[in-house]
């Protein structure tokens, strides 16, 4: 709690119940709230977790009367929380653990498996340039398989990856800036907006790569090759 200017006093929430990602101060009560008002959830509970970077972010777990995806609950939740509070993952279960007190157990809440919550159909890449987005889209994620129309930010990807992200793209030769991963937030999306001058240069760049690597392989050989024969 704090005071205010007024001499009132204002509550903000249990302190074991806040946490700061990116610099902003959660109120996880607050995702929950919003939860419950989506129809037919009836249960909710937000956690912070970490991922194999150990860069923090929200997952929330529900029970609810109807199956819900994670776009559509990304959709409603939009309506009511801004972008920071939104989780990157969400979880629904039959029923919630509970202790011995009957109260829910959040330890034994099922770790994330962030794969089995985009909404979306798995739909392979249409072309070279959409295979190498998907394997730089699974490194930075840690998660597979990832489909052309898979939301990034339904996989886990924050502002924060979205950087190295971008950097890694334009590694490559592709002019895309931070703005297009929010507009355009799916492979497929992505490859559409590229014009035919970024795909051949993407094309270009791949065929030089594959050229460099085979001629590596023949300096590796002839000096094998001329190692045996000075034996």
């Amino acid at each position: 709690a704090r005071w205010l200017p007024d001499g009132n006093l204002e509550y903000l929430g249990r302190i074991d119940h806040q946490v700061k990602i990116r610099g902003y101060r959660i109120e996880l009560g607050e995702i929950e709230t919003a939860l419950l008002r989506c129809e037919g959830v009836k249960e909710a509970i937000v956690l912070a977790k970490k991922d194999k970077e150990g860069q923090t972010y929200l997952c929330a777990y529900f029970v609810a009367d109807k199956k819900w995806t994670a776009v559509e609950l990304r959709n409603q939740l939009g309506e009511s929380l801004p972008f920071y509070m939104m989780p990157a993952t969400f979880i629904q279960l039959e029923q919630m653990p509970l202790t011995s007190n009957g109260k829910i157990d959040r330890k034994s809440l099922p770790e994330p498996d962030q794969s089995l919550h985009t909404g979306t159909n798995y739909e392979g890449p249409r072309n070279q340039v959409e295979q190498q987005m998907v394997e730089i889209w699974q490194e930075l994620l840690g998660v597979e398989p990832i489909g052309i129309q898979d939301n990034y930010f339904d996989l886990g990807g924050d502002s924060i990856k979205a950087i190295r992200l971008i950097s890694r793209l334009k590694n490559l030769g592709l002019n895309i800036q931070i703005g297009d991963l929010y507009r355009y937030p799916t492979i497929g999306e992505l490859s559409d907006r590229l014009g035919p001058q970024e795909q051949l240069q993407l094309e270009k760049n791949k065929s030089m790569k594959m050229l460099e690597i085979e001629a590596l392989k023949q300096e590796v050989l002839k000096g094998a090759g001329w190692s045996k024969r000075s034996n």
